[in-house]
């Protein structure tokens, strides 16, 4: 059984906050009017990837992964053992000719 290393968690925090500063920072830069610019535009556009990295960082650290990683882990283990049963039948029949 392969055992995987738990990641920690506070390198996901700093970029959080990293991100979340870089935000707070430039959203007072950035004009959000209508029919605006190319300098607008990147503004906008740099805001939603912004959002996007936070959102990232926020699952991660919520722990919405580790639920799912459970499960499939579960059906590993559960395809791991119905494959040895197989050999081992396989290996026996062999055996027994």
């Amino acid at each position: 059984m392969k055992v995987v290393k738990k990641k920690s968690k506070w390198k996901h925090a700093v970029y959080l906050i990293l991100a979340l500063a870089m935000l707070v920072y430039a959203i007072p830069l950035i004009k959000f009017q209508p029919g605006g610019d190319f300098v607008s535009w990147f503004g906008m556009v740099w805001a939603a990837f912004a959002l996007l990295v936070i959102g990232a960082h926020l699952h991660f650290l919520l722990g919405v992964n580790e639920e799912k990683q459970r499960a499939l882990d579960a059906v590993r283990r559960a395809k791991l053992s119905e494959w040895q049963s197989k050999w081992s039948t396989t290996e026996r029949q062999n055996h027994s000719m």
